[in-house]
């Protein structure tokens, strides 16, 4: 037998087979049902505006060109010869692939290319104009691609296939990704759009709605404008430290299928740009001790996200390093150690804790009479608790009693106290 074949998978996540299967209708309707309501006037989740549009009215081949001609753009600077090469993590076969990081160079390149197309009368608020279509186009591109990725994992040896999509029924391992990292020649499909086409086009939308608003009201909202900083704060950070997304769960463990091709091509940009879309019909007053306080606020969940990440990706290259040398640490019978001091002995997930602080900051700019915009915290909250689930059943299997031992001195998972 192959020492490196994958096993088939028993433990199957999100419901089974029926759960996937609901989901994968059940996200796209999330999508639509939450940009459609956003754009009434009570904003509320009770009241789903009727009729709801045709399909007709949201097909448009000029939207669907240009959700094409913006991930063929981000593709390719995604290639070209600038960044550096890094190898990922060690697969079942002790092989590394090889990963070019040039995203901070493709997020410049696109604010110049985005910058000279607005000196040349490119009129931004189109995105909002057309949001639905334009999301539309980007549901359909993220259907095809899911099922180009099943086929292709068909011819795929099954030394590539994913750890977690491997059940052998279809519907199942189409949703979670039946290969671990599809490429093509050696473009990585799934590193591609785990941040480039999703993450920067989220920060282009939240641009597109800050335009819109200002040619509505002649300038843009101190809410708009805080929106606007602190989820380019965010997209900026992970194009900063994109090479530490090489260690993701996302990234070694996940295949690539409908849940993650949906998530970044469609759920990421549509939804995550929330609560800017809801500012421009929804406008909100902020004084300046608001603001204030919700700029520390982020400043506080930005610096617990960011520390702890640094001091986890700082360990895991170089346990030798002064920053973290003094840290304490358990061993594990792999022979890595768990850190168990600093902000890994605060909760064993520091940077979720981080990650929700800083989604509260990004809801409260569009005040309190709407639970709509604060969408994002509460979906964000149930996707890290199930991660974290996610995360405790792996590392209980990959480091057996050192993790029991962790779990006993570092009580709590996310919230101090409380989770």
């Amino acid at each position: 037998m192959d020492r490196h074949r994958i096993p088939r998978t028993k433990e199957l996540e999100f419901g089974g087979v029926l759960g996937t299967a609901v989901l994968i209708f059940l996200m796209p309707a999330t999508v639509f049902c939450l940009l459609l309501t956003c754009r009434t006037e009570q904003a509320s989740l009770f009241n789903l505006p009727l009729p709801l549009p045709s399909l007709r009215s949201l097909w448009n081949p000029q939207d669907f060109a240009v959700v094409l001609a913006w991930i063929g753009l981000q593709a390719v600077l995604s290639v070209l010869p600038m960044g550096k090469l890094t190898e990922g993590i060690a697969l079942r076969d002790k092989s590394r692939l090889q990963y070019r990081i040039n995203g901070s160079h493709a997020m410049g390149l696109s604010a110049l290319l985005v910058g000279a197309g607005l000196a040349a009368g490119l009129r931004l608020s189109y995105i909002y104009d057309h949001f639905l279509q334009l999301a539309f186009s980007a549901s359909l591109v993220a259907f095809g691609l899911s099922v180009l990725l099943y086929l292709k994992a068909l011819l795929a040896p099954e030394t590539a296939l994913a750890p977690g999509g491997n059940s052998g029924n279809p519907i199942y391992d189409f949703f979670m990704g039946h290969e671990l990292n599809p490429r093509l020649g050696g473009f990585d499909l799934k590193f591609f759009c785990e941040l480039r086409p999703g993450l920067l086009g989220w920060a282009l939308i939240n641009m597109a709605m800050l335009v819109k608003e200002t040619e509505l009201r002649g300038s843009p909202s101190l809410a708009m404008i805080l929106v606007n900083a602190f989820q380019l704060l965010y997209v900026v950070d992970a194009f900063w430290h994109e090479e530490a997304v090489l260690t993701t769960m996302d990234i070694t463990h996940d295949g690539f299928g409908f849940m993650l091709a949906f998530g970044d091509l469609a759920w990421v940009p549509f939804l995550y740009s929330l609560q800017a879309y809801f500012l421009v019909t929804h406008p909100q007053q902020l004084s300046l001790p608001m603001a204030g306080g919700i700029i520390l606020l982020n400043g506080m969940g930005y610096s617990i996200f960011r520390s702890a990440n640094s001091q986890k990706n700082t360990f895991r290259r170089n346990p030798a390093n002064p920053n973290v040398a003094g840290l304490r640490t358990i061993p594990t019978a792999t022979g890595r150690r768990l850190l168990v001091s600093g902000w890994w002995g605060f909760v064993r997930h520091p940077n979720y804790l981080g990650d929700l602080i800083m989604a509260f900051a990004w809801s409260l700019p569009c005040g309190l009479t709407h639970i709509l915009p604060y969408f994002y915290i509460l979906y964000f909250t149930a996707l890290l608790v199930h991660r974290e689930a996610r995360d405790e059943r792996q590392c209980l299997r990959k480091y057996g009693l050192a993790w029991q031992e962790y779990c006993r001195r570092v009580p709590y998972r996310i919230f101090p106290y409380l989770y």
